[in-house]
């Protein structure tokens, strides 16, 4: 198991748009679902993921996290659509 905020940060390695113009990330893991939450969020737009630890795995040896990448797409469509 890898720790949220050493993963948090590596997210935002391979999603460079992370970060810009205030879209932000925080990664917590829930023990009930037994995987790691990453909260999305810029201005009013919010959008929770999971990452079980294959795809935390994954993230950390700099591979692309396909889930999240998804997320982080479907999140930009909505904040440009406004």
């Amino acid at each position: 198991m890898h720790d949220s905020n050493e993963l948090c940060q590596k997210i935002k390695g391979i999603y460079p748009e992370i970060g810009e113009c205030g879209m932000d990330v925080k990664v917590d893991f829930d023990q009930d679902k037994d995987a790691y939450v990453v909260h999305l969020e810029k201005g009013e737009h919010k959008l929770d993921t999971y990452l079980d630890e294959d795809d935390a795995n994954s993230c950390m040896e700099g591979k692309q996290c396909v889930n999240l990448g998804i997320d982080i797409a479907q999140l930009k469509d909505r904040i440009y659509k406004v």
